[in-house]
């Protein structure tokens, strides 16, 4: 195939199969390879796939390191090479530390990835195969359903009752009809009905199409090259970029006054720009977006366990700081198997006759699968061999009702079922138990009566009618009027065990459900109390329809029930959840949840969810549990206080010491360490921080939602940054004044000293409690005791002389170590001080002012 045609809407199909050079009965397994090499993969934007390659050199990308290689490349040349060639090598060891562990982490990702993909159904070798969304090329011959996302740029073959949803394309709210033929040339693109879309989606009916148009070259492929698509980012993602800022303004301001001042005093310039880069690649955690994805990746492997899979890492801090969840009760608060308990006229009694009619109904219904109409075919039979379908209007969320016309011994009958009310608007009849067709209004309370009862017992109830049309053989939803009521069929949906503890636990980690369900408020309110939600504060669709945007958001929050609601209103929902200051997630599985799931903070689906569901979710549950999201929000908070662990080590011990340092070299007559010095200060200060993502967390980080604070971070450097600066000073007058240290012995004190409280000061500020009463991970603990080693010994090794270190006296040691522990009993206490003066603030504030301690 050479290219793709174009206006392929107004060819006949066969001669467009013959431009796209395949069959109706699709492409071969060795063809579609060929055109996949050929025109790309299937994607809207290009998939950024790092080889080791490039994710080496994305560890040297940060414009302080090139800086700090090429001055030490051209100190090779004017200075002291031996010196250049240590930092060089520390730069590089720094960097592969970082691509060793982030190279583990996109590997962990790709495959949790794969379990979840999106997969479109071809005809490949003649048979139906289910290949991902990416691997679909133009040629390919795709069958669909009601759910299935639309795979390419499709010129329709054959279809059924075709409904297809393209508000992500044209902005139309509702479903398009769409129909195989020929449309002229100029057609407009919102009305080719005989063509479908990438970023669309089937709502009901079946169809046969092939791919014209795949990734960017499709209409929707286009939009997005042109606005640059990109998901928006989440609050924690803006939180790091926010922070990233603030510690660039800091360190440029800071590198520039140390090297001027440096210069000033006549000091060699290439030292002391070395010295001032040193000292940037000190204060600028550049292992923060290496541990932010280490962290996340390892979480998402822990979640995986509990059978969580993250589409999208940076939603595992939303996850973790949710604080209201929104889900339907059917399927997470019930088992989600549909029972037809009976089928009962309009008296009360057993009907074979509605029983009969709603079988006519489930049978040759066209449109999306549902597990309604299933049980109704699976557990009873009738002879439909003297039947005839002739029409059918598919059901909609807006009517709520669907309609099949029948023929039989040329008699042409409607059959209605659906929701109660819907199918109860539809009719001026009523058929008694004894074959006796009444006005609907004389028994119109029983009927009423009857529905309430059974709904406020947790059945869900839905009405059938039927009306005899003559020779009619094409319906609308025009013709569903002036029919007759003839009974109800009473369904049971079993609450989950164990579903009220699930919910107990919920709460108990600060999140409080709410659940949004289309059933009627009777058996919403039913449902809602066996589940435990006691203040059963219900607000209907009606109601809602009925409210502003502000009475909605003040409302949202005080109510536990959301019933009789539309798919619309859905999103309308969680909009003002969050609005109203909480952070939403949702829980949907069907065609109708798709805006929802994009509107929430963090959407969540399940793996057997509809197509369009399971893309449009950042996380998908391989179960549908509550107790599986429960587990899955325990992980979340834990990575998310793993992350900022890194966060606070790099902005408090880490920064006081590269703030001393510049500090000390104002009034020091030589540079208090050499760059190399300080660049190994750096790479061994990191070393027990790459463990953070396996350390435990204290169970209280885990009980409430958290919330990145980039306010809190940096009232946290300064008070323990500042404290670290206190203790360096207090060694600086100790080594200088008491000791009376040459300048080799207080570049090797300082270092010892500076190392040795960075690490030990670690296992201080990652918990709120006391350090001896939270027990630290086992890899953290034996990185932390190992760098102790290693820095101890190192001035007795032969490298010391490399660096520049030499032995130390014994009573330095003891001064040094007396200095360490003093620094620890200060920091515990400073971390009581500091964590009493910033109590939690109130709920109200829970978006921006949680602080993430």
């Amino acid at each position: 195939m050479k290219q793709e045609p174009l206006a392929f809407w107004s060819l006949e199909s066969f001669e467009l199969l013959k431009q796209l050079e395949t069959t109706p009965q699709g492409l071969t397994d060795g063809e579609a390879k060929k055109r996949l090499l050929q025109f790309g993969p299937n994607l809207l934007k290009s998939k950024k796939r790092l080889n080791a390659l490039m994710l080496l050199g994305s560890q040297f990308k940060s414009p302080i390191v090139i800086m700090l290689i090429l001055a030490s490349v051209l100190s090779l040349f004017l200075g002291d090479p031996t010196e250049a060639l240590i930092i060089l090598v520390i730069v590089l060891v720094s960097g592969l530390l970082g691509f060793w562990q982030e190279k583990g982490a996109v590997d962990a990702v790709q495959k949790l990835l794969a379990i979840v993909q999106v997969k479109a159904t071809v005809l490949r070798n003649g048979s139906p195969t289910d290949v991902p969304v990416e691997e679909i090329v133009p040629g390919d011959i795709v069958v669909l359903n009601a759910g299935d996302v639309i795979p390419g740029d499709c010129f329709i073959l054959e279809a059924k009752d075709l409904f297809v949803n393209e508000a992500t394309l044209t902005g139309e709210t509702y479903p398009v009809e769409k129909t195989a033929g020929i449309l002229k040339v100029d057609t407009p693109l919102s009305q080719r009905t005989n063509s479908l879309f990438i970023g669309t989606h089937v709502v009901s009916g079946t169809a046969k199409a092939v791919v014209v148009r795949t990734g960017v070259n499709t209409e929707f492929g286009k939009v997005a090259q042109r606005l640059k698509l990109r998901p928006p980012e989440t609050e924690f993602e803006q939180g790091v970029k926010q922070f990233g800022y603030f510690l660039m303004e800091v360190t440029f301001i800071l590198v520039i006054a140390i090297f001027a001042i440096n210069v000033y005093l006549k000091r060699p310039i290439l030292d002391s720009f070395l010295f001032s880069l040193a000292l940037a690649v000190g204060l600028t955690p550049q292992l923060l977006p290496a541990i932010i994805s280490i962290n996340l990746a390892h979480g998402a492997k822990r979640m995986a366990l509990e059978k969580v899979i993250v589409k999208r890492l940076a939603s595992i801090e939303n996850l973790g700081s949710m604080n209201v969840l929104c889900s339907d009760k059917t399927g997470t608060l019930t088992q989600g198997v549909m029972k037809l308990n009976c089928a009962i006229d309009v008296e009360g009694n057993e009907s074979e006759k509605v029983l009969l009619l709603a079988y006519i109904n489930a049978f040759f219904q066209s449109g999306f699968t549902n597990p309604i109409d299933d049980v109704i075919r699976t557990n009873y039979q009738f002879d439909m061999s003297r039947y005839r379908k002739l029409d059918e209007v598919p059901y909609d969320f807006i009517r709520k009702r669907l309609s099949i016309l029948v023929s039989r011994d040329n008699t042409n009958i409607i059959v209605t079922k659906g929701a109660l009310p819907n199918v109860l608007s539809v009719c001026s009849l009523a058929e008694t138990s004894d074959g006796k067709v009444v006005d609907l209004n004389t028994i119109g309370e029983q009927i009423q009566s009857r529905f309430e009862d059974l709904s406020n017992r947790g059945f869900r109830t839905l009405g059938v009618a039927y009306r005899v049309v003559g020779s009619k053989s094409v319906i609308t939803k025009e013709d569903e009027t002036m029919m007759t009521f003839v009974g109800f069929l009473i369904f049971s949906d079993p609450l989950k065990p164990g579903v009220t503890e699930t919910v107990k636990k919920l709460k108990e980690l600060g999140i409080t459900l709410k659940i949004i369900t289309g059933d009627n408020h009777l058996v919403a309110a039913s449902i809602s109390e066996q589940v435990g939600l006691l203040g059963q504060r219900i607000i209907t669709g009606s109601q809602i329809r009925n409210m502003s945007d502000e009475a909605l958001i003040k409302r949202a929050g005080e109510v536990d029930v959301f019933a009789e609601v539309e798919p619309n209103q859905k999103e309308q929902i969680i909009r003002a959840l969050r609005k109203s200051g909480n952070v939403v997630g949702y829980l949907g599985d069907g065609i109708n949840d798709t805006s929802a799931l994009h509107t929430a903070d963090v959407g969540i689906s399940v793996d057997s969810a509809v197509d369009v569901a399971k893309e449009a979710a950042d996380i998908v549950l391989l179960k549908m549990d509550l107790g599986v999201l429960v587990e899955g929000v325990r992980e979340g908070r834990v990575t998310f206080a793993n992350t900022l662990k890194y966060v606070f080590m790099a902005t408090s011990a880490n920064f006081g010491n590269m703030f001393s340092m510049a500090g000390a070299s104002l009034f020091l007559s030589f540079l208090p360490l050499l760059p190399k010095q300080v660049l190994l200060t750096n790479l061994l200060t990191d070393l027990p921080e790459i463990t953070i993502a396996t350390d435990s967390v204290d169970s209280e980080l885990i009980e409430r939602p958290r919330q990145w604070n980039i306010r809190f971070i940096r009232d946290f450097m300064a008070t323990f940054g500042i404290l670290s600066s206190v203790f360096d000073y207090v060694t600086f007058g100790v080594l200088i004044s008491l000791l009376h240290a040459t300048q080799e012995q207080f570049r090797t004190g300082w270092f010892i000293e500076s190392v040795i409280s960075a690490s030990i000061i670690v296992l201080v500020i990652r918990t709120r409690r006391p350090f001896f009463k939270s027990l630290p991970g086992r890899y953290l603990l034996i990185m932390t005791f190992l760098v102790v080693i290693v820095t101890l010994l190192l001035p007795w090794t032969p490298v010391a002389k490399i660096f520049g270190f030499q032995p130390l006296p014994a009573s330095f040691l003891y001064v040094l170590g007396l200095i360490v522990l003093l620094y620890v009993i200060a920091a515990e206490m400073t971390k009581i001080v500091f964590y009493n003066r910033t109590k939690n603030p109130g709920p109200k504030s829970l978006r921006k002012d949680f602080d993430p301690g």
